[in-house]
């Protein structure tokens, strides 16, 4: 590896290639530019436009071969507030500096870290338990991120073998500065109180820490290669300094991500609607979406990241074993149940979950007690969570089926934030609600009243976290090791998430244009020249942001508040709108859209860490889409 390499070999050896590299570099700047990814590119690859109408459920068919070295060609762009969309709100009076996705990404962290992480407690002050238990995840899946571009980046070209050790020394110390904290977090975790709290909120820590343990072994394989057995078996104090220090916290973030699932597979329930989970046991039985998506998600990740533990505390468990599969025969008869449960709304988006009327009848059998009542609110993490439950339960299948449902659900939220019609010269139609947002921008229905509770502030950036995931490349492991059917289902992948740049660099835009002097996101990126009214998601209980009502179907006839550790956390009193929406006349298409030069992202909670962290997942999101499918 060439990192290592320079490292142990030294300057001096390097000379010839980094002629090499000059050379080369010199030859590439003369006949290759590179534009940025918001303007139009004269060499633009030719590739599929995601259609906002698409109904098959096939993945998308293209006749053209995609280059074979398309996910080496990384292209390093400047973000720019997106046409249309109200640049910025913080009285600044000249436009925000160019900046690469990559060098955006590594901003948008240290914000997250420098502003809203404290060393001395190690975690999130503002957060919540389940929004830091969220929070962890981004910061290791960001991670995964910047070390494989690091690996990248010595390989991409012959002059990058020119980097010093100095230069080495100082990436690998930003790995593990932020490492550090999320080891720290390990410990500052409420995980007492999280044991008596809701099934998802158990889930999220499960998904946590098998993110931090992917994270270790991928940064542990590509800059810490084992060694040889002839050198393992020389001195135990040689196999030590093989390894990367970070291998040390496996195991214990693998016991309490076995912990967690235990407690939260008991939440799975047959005795009403033939299956699913339960979301609160102090409820009423309430089956939504995010607790049976998360439930596939862990499960599935449990099967292909979850390395064993044999740590029998704190209840005495057996020991557990890696790959076990139970693990993955409960993601997919969880993900059985969630597809034949009508769950999908005619958008074709997922809405919030089931009550069971039946519950509320004296002497009901059985055979009454069926999904019945459907909660018709959507929020964008219902959308999301399950994206990378599929993507698992195709690694660990082969299953075509999975990623077909997963690109569908895809084309269908990217219809629902109102892509079709972002260029509409009629603001009415540019603007109007579609489902999940405006003018191909996502939100949630909360964001443009700025009445978002901690919890609607977090799950935009939860269903980017889980969109990156799907979108990954297939590796030729995967899929019946590249051959067959799989090879034909990883370049129809790979078409399919390349269709999907656009929409992807566009929301980076206009997430991007809400950042504030301190260089903090906002919640709503859908801020722009036309204020519109507020919106809702459906007809529904919009239980996550207002709090769940103190009635007997969401609380049974407990009629109480639910566990010791569970808060309804209800929004956040918002602000006066800022201005009000033009009346309709009828001269709609020539209209001028309504100025107004305040801040959105003030009122309500404002800026948070919630907030800061879909940021930080949407640009993850555009970094990884460049290196993976070219970012032409």
């Amino acid at each position: 590896m060439i990192l290592r390499w320079s490292v142990r070999k030294g300057a001096n050896h390097v000379s010839i290639f980094c002629f090499l590299g000059l050379f080369a570099l010199v030859s590439s700047t003369l006949f290759k530019q590179h534009q940025s990814v918001f303007q139009q590119d004269s060499h633009d690859l030719e590739r599929p436009t995601v259609d906002s109408n698409i109904e098959e459920t096939d993945l998308v068919h293209t006749e053209h071969e995609l280059p074979s070295n398309l996910a080496n060609d990384i292209h390093q762009t400047p973000l720019q507030p997106a046409e249309g969309l109200l640049s910025r709100h913080d009285g600044m009076s000249s436009p925000p500096p160019e900046i690469s996705s990559y060098s955006a990404l590594l901003d948008a962290l240290d914000v997250m870290q420098s502003q809203y992480y404290r060393i001395w407690p190690g975690t999130w002050t503002t957060a919540i338990d389940w929004t830091a238990a969220v929070m962890g995840t981004q910061v290791s899946a960001t991670l995964l991120a910047i070390t494989d571009f690091l690996n990248h980046d010595s390989k991409a070209t012959p002059s990058a073998r020119c980097i010093d050790n100095q230069e080495i020394q100082r990436r690998e110390n930003t790995i593990n500065q932020y490492f550090t904290q999320i080891a720290s977090f390990y410990h500052a975790e409420n995980a007492f109180s999280l044991r008596s709290q809701a099934y998802d909120d158990m889930l999220w820590v499960v998904l946590g820490w098998l993110e931090s343990i992917k994270f270790i072994d991928h940064h542990s394989k590509l800059y810490y290669p084992a060694q040889s057995p002839q050198d393992q078996s020389s001195t135990t104090e040689n196999v030590n300094n093989s390894m990367w220090y970070a291998q040390q916290f496996i195991p214990q973030f693998a016991h309490r991500a076995r912990i967690f699932y235990d407690l939260a597979a008991k939440g799975w329930d047959t005795s009403l609607c033939n299956g699913g989970m339960i979301w609160n046991p102090y409820l009423a039985p309430y089956k939504n979406a995010i607790t049976n998506q998360l439930f596939i998600a862990a499960s599935v990740n449990m099967y292909l990241y979850f390395p064993g533990d044999d740590n029998p505390s704190p209840f005495t468990f057996d020991l557990a074993k890696a790959h076990d599969s139970h693990y993955l025969a409960a993601a997919i008869n969880a993900y059985d149940w969630l597809k034949s449960s009508n769950m999908t709304n005619t958008l074709g988006l997922y809405t919030d979950g089931f009550h069971i009327s039946a519950l509320s009848k004296p002497n009901s059998s059985l055979e009454d007690r069926e999904c019945d009542l459907r909660d018709e609110q959507v929020y964008t993490y219902n959308q999301g969570v399950i994206l990378s439950g599929l993507r698992g339960l195709y690694t660990a299948t082969a299953n075509r089926s999975y990623l077909e449902d997963g690109h569908q659900l895809i084309r269908n939220v990217i219809a629902a934030s109102g892509w079709a019609h972002r260029n509409s010269e009629d603001p009415w139609i540019r603007y109007r609600w579609r489902g999940l947002g405006r003018g191909g921008v996502m939100e949630e229905a909360c964001d443009a009243s700025g009445s978002c509770s901690q919890n609607g502030q977090t799950f935009k950036g939860i269903w980017w976290l889980h969109f990156t995931v799907f979108c990954q490349p297939i590796q030729a492991e995967e899929g019946n090791g590249g051959g067959g059917d799989g090879e034909e289902a990883a370049l129809l992948h790979r078409a399919s998430c390349h269709s999907y740049g656009d929409w992807v660099k566009w929301n980076a835009k206009a997430a991007w244009a809400t950042r504030d002097h301190e260089r903090r996101f906002g919640e709503w990126w859908g801020t722009h020249r036309w204020w519109p009214e507020p919106v809702s998601s459906g007809q529904g209980t919009d239980y996550r942001n207002e709090g769940v009502p103190d009635d007997e179907m969401w609380r049974g006839d407990r009629g109480g508040s639910a566990s010791p550790g569970y808060h309804d956390h209800a929004a956040y009193p918002p602000l006066p709108p800022l201005s009000p929406s033009p009346s309709p006349s009828s001269s709609e298409s020539k209209r001028e859209e309504a100025p107004t030069t305040q801040d959105p992202n003030i009122r309500g909670r404002g800026r948070t860490v919630e907030t800061q962290s879909g940021g930080l997942a949407v640009v993850r999101a555009l970094y990884r889409w460049e290196m993976w499918y070219g970012g032409s």
